[in-house]
């Protein structure tokens, strides 16, 4: 067909708190689609059909329709290119492992042209990346070209690998968002705070910040570990610490062959050789040991007969357990052992080199360890098993099977308890035992090691035998108690009537009531009403670091309609959410925002995020932020100069509460119960005009939980800043 003017790019925004589509961070694109608003999918000879061949897996979109399938009967009836994109850049994603979902399209007041398109994702990178080669892929198909879909999601599943979180801590964050728990990623890497402000915590994948210091280096001594262990009554195998070959070859002969030699300092099983017989084999092992180890000190050990297990103990629970078995190739007589590995082990989906395989690649010409191995088998990686001839590339180098459900109550006491003796909050336990349903005394099985941060993925995506692990469960369950969230009380104002002065009101009602309180506003950044240098940080950026701040206890924030748009809010969700009104419209026509219908979706965004247990604090007085109150999932309180306002009327009749002015003071009721009555005399007389920014303030410490006299004291000793 006629090539038709590309889709552009008017303007790309990452939203990165909630926002006018959604509570979850957003790619927005404004899109001219040109020339294509005249052509419809239905009127793009075979689009539906090359879209579809493309990317099959667009039959899982549901739509607007609501049913599998939905996408595809849009798109075969008749849909625009804006939408389809929508669609295409969620498939890309989702096809790189970043699993998204969350789409919307919308056309602006620029009839026919400009479209609003937003897309959830995880990472702003990848998110970008992704709507760059949707459009290039949608117009290979609109125009009938060919398109190499397997480099595009070849390039953007790299980019998920090392730009997003890695699967062991994102299972966490996963375990803690279903706790209702914020999450905030401090690095490029895998440093994530669970909660805000005082009430944080903090993850490194296995780590906390809990998690002891001494206790990393203890587990990384392993004979100190051994010591430790054997003096709480923990079996462990006899052994040495050796300095030389020579030595090595002496402590052995002294334990009793056959050994294990393994590094003095090391962790996840780099330069260990076990079931070692010869002088020869051991001198080779102790080299290994050390060079992995970087010390000439090693341990000598002896050899227990058995399958090498990995149990995960959090806290003083077991949660997991590992089993690992031995890995074989079987000679043909006309592959090498390397050759072999690949057409028998690697081919294995579960292997790869990327965070999210359980299991890793075998590489007989590079791993030392599997070097060794076969040279005491008189081979090398190039040698030519004959035909039958079984080959022994790494001893219980599966420890992928979950094994859970079978492990003895004795076994699991064992595990907690060397956890303990060492003093780690998260160890992974290796231990040796023939049968992991026995108790070790029984069967003569041992524990060998006791890790520091140990791997989750094995426990997340067992290679068989079970069913993933609730680890990033149990993680949370250990950091947060059963009922504890991990928020601060967090309050949002928006609206452009008095909003900064209501702020800072209500950041004070905090601050008197005994708590460290941080407040973000357009005048700047406050902690306990000092004002701190905000620097180049952008609105949403200053509001991030009170919540990273952990001396504050709450936290305050003016939301500007303008950050609403560009940036989204800087937090999940709130206690209180305060909207004063719908006006300022007349400076946000860039973003096609007209009147104060448009106004109320922006400002909506405050109401969306109130908690189940919060409030929203609304304007009576104001027509379009009284409907607010049926968006909030939490109560809703009215505040109003005028008792009779239609809203405080049927409010009360309902039962629930209002703030409203009387001659004789600030009246907060409940239904028909007049809780209290604050005198006009708590306002100081720099207010005097500002009533009604009172009554919201004074809506919000009631929807906090303060007391009315506490209240009307704080607003006694208000100064502006």
């Amino acid at each position: 067909m006629t090539k038709k003017k590309d889709i552009e790019f008017l303007r790309v925004t990452h939203l990165r708190g909630p926002n006018i589509w959604t509570y979850r961070p957003v790619i927005e694109a404004w899109l001219d689609i040109g020339e294509l608003e005249n052509f419809p999918s239905d009127k793009i000879p075979g689009l539906y059909e090359r879209l579809t061949a493309l990317l099959p897996h667009l039959v899982e979109h549901r739509c607007g329709v609501g049913e599998r399938g939905g996408f595809n009967e849009r798109l075969r009836d008749g849909t625009y290119a804006g939408h389809i994109l929508e669609h295409v850049v969620l498939e890309l994603q989702n096809l790189a492992g970043m699993r998204t979902g969350f789409g919307k399209t919308r056309q602006t007041s620029d009839h026919g042209v400009t479209y609003k398109m937003a897309f959830r994702t995880r990472q702003e990178q990848v998110g970008r990346a992704a709507l760059a080669a949707g459009r290039e892929l949608l117009m290979a198909a609109i125009e009938d070209r060919p398109y190499d879909l397997a480099a595009t999601v070849a390039e953007l599943t790299d980019m998920v690998e090392s730009l997003c979180l890695g699967p062991s801590t994102a299972n966490i964050v996963d375990a803690a968002t279903d706790r209702k728990i914020p999450s905030i990623r401090l690095t490029d890497g895998n440093l994530v705070q669970l909660g805000h402000g005082s009430r944080q915590r903090r993850i490194w994948t296995a780590e906390t910040d809990a998690t002891s210091a001494i206790a990393e280096g203890i587990a990384s001594d392993k004979d100190l570990t051994k010591s430790l262990l054997a003096s709480a009554g923990v079996p462990v195998p006899e052994g040495e610490l050796v300095r030389s070959a020579d030595e090595a070859w002496d402590a052995a002969e002294d334990i009793g062959l056959p050994v294990v030699i393994k590094p003095y300092d090391g962790n996840h099983g780099r330069g260990v050789t076990l079931n070692l017989t010869t002088k020869a084999d051991v001198t080779a092992a102790y080299e290994l040991a050390a060079r992995k180890g970087g010390s000439k000190s090693v341990i000598v050990e002896r050899f227990i007969a058995g399958d090498e297990h990995r149990l995960l103990v959090v806290g003083k629970k077991l949660i997991a357990a590992a089993k690992g078995e031995s890995l074989w190739v079987t000679g043909d007589g006309q592959h090498t052992v390397k050759e072999l590995c690949d057409l028998h082990i690697n081919i294995d989906p579960r292997r790869g080199e990327t965070e999210g395989s359980p299991l890793g690649l075998i590489k007989p010409h590079e791993a030392a360890e599997i070097i060794l191995e076969l040279k005491r088998q008189n081979m090398t990686h190039e040698s030519v098993p004959a035909a039958g001839h079984k080959v022994l590339i790494q001893p219980n180098g599966n420890v992928a099977v979950d094994v859970t459900d079978l492990v003895h109550p004795d076994i699991a006491d064992m595990a907690t308890l060397a956890a303990r003796v060492i003093g780690l909050d998260i160890a992974g336990i290796d231990l040796v035992a023939q049968d992991i349903s026995r108790p070790l005394e029984e069967q003569g099985g041992a524990i060998i090691e006791v890790n520091a941060s140990p791997g989750l993925l094995a426990h997340l995506k067992p290679a068989e035998g079970g069913q993933p692990r609730p680890v990033g469960a149990a993680i949370v369950d250990q950091l947060f108690a059963p009922e504890d969230t991990g928020r601060i009380p967090v309050v949002g104002v928006a609206g452009e009537r008095h909003s900064v002065l209501i702020a800072n009101l209500t950041a004070w009602l905090l601050e008197v009531s005994g708590k460290s309180v941080g407040l973000s506003c357009e005048e700047g950044i406050y902690l306990n009403g000092r004002k701190v240098p905000r620097g180049p940080l952008s609105a949403w950026e200053s509001g991030q670091r009170l919540l990273l701040n952990r001396n504050v206890e709450a936290a305050v924030f003016h939301n500007g309609s303008r950050m609403i748009l560009t940036e989204g809010l800087a937090y999940d969700k709130c206690a209180v959410g305060i909207v004063t009104d719908t006006a300022g419209h007349g400076e946000l026509s860039e973003f096609y925002i007209a009147d104060e219908d448009d106004m109320y979706g922006v400002l909506r965004t405050q109401v969306d995020v109130v908690l189940p247990e919060g409030a929203a604090v609304l304007n009576a007085a104001e027509p379009q932020v009284v409907e607010m109150a049926e968006l909030c999932d939490g109560a809703v309180i009215f505040y109003g100069l005028d008792e009779q306002l239609p809203a405080i009327v049927e409010h009360r009749q309902d039962g629930e509460r209002a703030v409203f002015l009387r001659p004789s003071g600030f009246v907060l009721a409940a239904g028909a119960n007049e809780v209290a009555m604050l005198p006009l005399s708590c306002m100081p007389a720099s207010q005097k005009g500002n009533e009604e920014a009172v009554l919201a303030a004074i809506a919000a410490g009631w929807a906090l939980g303060l007391e009315p006299g506490l209240i009307a004291a704080a607003l006694r000793t208000f100064k502006a800043n």
